[in-house]
């Protein structure tokens, strides 16, 4: 593993930094604990991941940052508050040649198929995300037929901001919203 420095690649200054590289497999080492020292290592490995250019396997550790089991009162998110920023900017600035799949279906699929724990608040801060790739990725398509078999109904702005402000933490809309497309 090495970062890629010849590729020119800069620090995302929402998350923290690493001194040596990190996989996701790092995670293993928060066992079952969901809480504060997940929440930072998980946007320590997105920070190592998106150095090393490979900004697909970043956003699914802020993905799994967004899962952390917190109550919005924990000191880490004073420096490091939810990777709203984070996501939206690593969409923003990866390489034309790295590969981010199509964040607008990823979002989509994970809003709809999302799991417990903290179901309903994942799929909300999933959807959150969706509405930031579909701003940076205008031309990338929905799951159209998701869309038609499932009934899915993609959420309006107001609507994400109202249920993230129902079911999220104390300031998670502004977090969200504070966020520069």
């Amino acid at each position: 593993m090495k970062w890629d420095h010849e590729g020119g690649i800069e620090i995302c200054p929402f998350l923290p930094v690493v001194a040596e590289p990190l996989r996701a497999a790092s995670m293993k080492q928060c066992g079952r604990e969901r809480g504060e020292c997940f929440y930072l290592l998980a946007l320590q490995c997105a920070q190592s991941l998106w150095r090393q250019g490979l900004p697909a396997q970043a956003m699914l550790l802020l993905n799994r940052a967004f899962s952390a089991d917190l109550k919005g009162d924990e000191a880490v998110l004073t420096d490091w508050p939810l990777p709203y920023a984070a996501m939206a900017w690593i969409m923003k600035n990866r390489r034309d040649h790295d590969f981010v799949g199509n964040p607008r279906r990823h979002f989509q699929h994970l809003a709809t198929r999302m799991v417990e724990p903290r179901r309903e608040l994942r799929s909300w801060r999933a959807w959150a995300c969706w509405w930031y790739a579909c701003q940076i990725f205008p031309d990338f398509p929905a799951d159209e037929k998701q869309l038609k078999e499932e009934a899915v109904k993609e959420p309006t702005l107001d609507e994400i901001a109202f249920n993230l402000g129902r079911v999220g933490v104390s300031g998670e809309v502004e977090w969200w919203r504070s966020v520069r497309i």
